[in-house]
């Protein structure tokens, strides 16, 4: 396997170019799928001296990671580069297990990809680079780019001061996963390489093929790897947080029934309320203190505008005036027009933000992520609190 891609392409390679320039050495991040597995091969195909790195990251036998690791050590063997498996488990657990179950047990509809991109998987890449040293870069099979400002020209910047890498959306629309790096810093993007960047989905599958990847005709894997590993979201809530039984509220407040835990709800939810009204009703909002889920008709779902803490910037240096953005409150919405204006007080004097809307969003969800646009280009993006 990989006959043509190690013994002519990296022959070559190494025979003619590598006399008069010096190898790169990368770091890829592994999970066994193809995204991951095709990174690798076309970082090897092009003159990269690659080693992959798999995070260990689910407790107990039989987890999602389990088949990943074996697919990711196969593809190593086939490629004839390093491999390496961290334990990152504990900090799993610490970072997404413990941080997510928090976070709906206080009513938000936490984010667990933006945690564990930015406190687990890059930071645990990053740390083995550095330790190692002689490599100077990472890679992951996220549908994402990165450029120099002095490479592309930006229009239409007014208050923003950009900075010297840029975070950009994926190619593919309909694949592009730059939301969930919204957390990245630029230490990050000044080592960071995306293979797949500037390529679309069916693109990977062919290369895949064209390269004899074991992994190119494996299935796509769920989005969120709680899911994957428990089988459902709802499985995962109910093994961490216990039920606590509680009243469902119309806003006009009439009590149209009961609930056993404001974990199992998220703003603008229609389905398995359980409850009878004349018309459909939606989860306005979760109040942790009274343990109440409040309903709503679908009109009294809008707002004009959201708090936006915790605010991380990738592309731009952080703006001491109010500034125009296009806002994506979901992974699968469309951006909108806004203004962010930066708060000011005593203890985090510019990292909240009022987020304004030009039109009226609805079910705009505490605990996901607002992330900040300028065409294509990710300036920076916080929590919906």
């Amino acid at each position: 396997m990989l006959k043509t891609l190690k013994d002519k392409k990296l022959e070559n390679f190494f025979s003619t170019n590598n006399k008069t320039k010096k190898k790169k050495n990368i770091i890829v991040g592994l999970s066994g799928g193809v995204d991951s597995s095709l990174s690798a091969a076309l970082l090897v195909e092009r003159g990269w001296n690659v080693e992959g790195l798999t995070l260990w990251l689910m407790k107990g036998q039989g987890s999602c990671c389990s088949e990943g690791l074996v697919d990711a050590a196969g593809l190593c063997e086939d490629l004839g580069i390093n491999h390496k498996i961290i334990d990152s488990r504990e900090i799993f657990e610490r970072e997404v297990i413990k941080k997510t179950t928090e976070s709906y047990e206080n009513g938000f509809t936490p984010l667990p990809c933006s945690m564990c991109n930015k406190n687990v998987k890059f930071e645990e890449m990053m740390n083995y680079a550095l330790n190692k040293k002689e490599f100077t870069h990472i890679a992951t099979g996220h549908y994402a780019r990165i450029k120099k400002t002095s490479s592309i020209k930006i229009l239409d910047c007014k208050g923003l001061k950009f900075q010297e890498f840029l975070l950009l959306r994926g190619i593919d629309k309909n694949k592009d996963q730059s939301y969930f790096l919204y957390s990245l810093s630029q230490e990050v993007l000044s080592r960071l390489v995306f293979p797949l960047g500037e390529m679309k989905k069916e693109e990977t599958r062919k290369e895949a093929l064209r390269l004899g990847l074991r992994t190119a005709q494996k299935p796509e894997s769920q989005d969120l790897c709680l899911v994957e590993h428990y089988g459902s979201m709802q499985i995962f809530i109910d093994k961490h947080i216990e039920p606590k039984e509680g009243e469902i509220v119309h806003v006009n407040g009439k009590v149209l029934g009961t609930h056993n835990g404001i974990q199992h709800f998220t703003v603008g939810q229609r389905k398995g309320l359980g409850i009878a009204w004349p018309e459909p009703l939606y989860v306005k909002s979760l109040d942790r203190v009274k343990n109440v889920v409040f309903v709503a008709d679908k009109s009294d779902l809008f707002n004009k505008e959201a708090i936006i803490s915790k605010v991380n910037w990738v592309s731009i240096e952080e703006p001491e005036r109010e500034i125009e953005v296009e806002a994506q409150i979901r992974y699968r919405s469309n951006p909108v027009k806004g203004i962010l204006i930066p708060l000011k007080n005593c203890d985090n004097p510019t990292k909240t933000f009022k987020l304004i809307f030009e039109e009226n969003q609805s079910s705009v969800t505490p605990g996901q992520a607002a992330v900040f646009y300028k065409g294509e280009i990710l300036l920076g993006g916080g929590l919906i609190s």
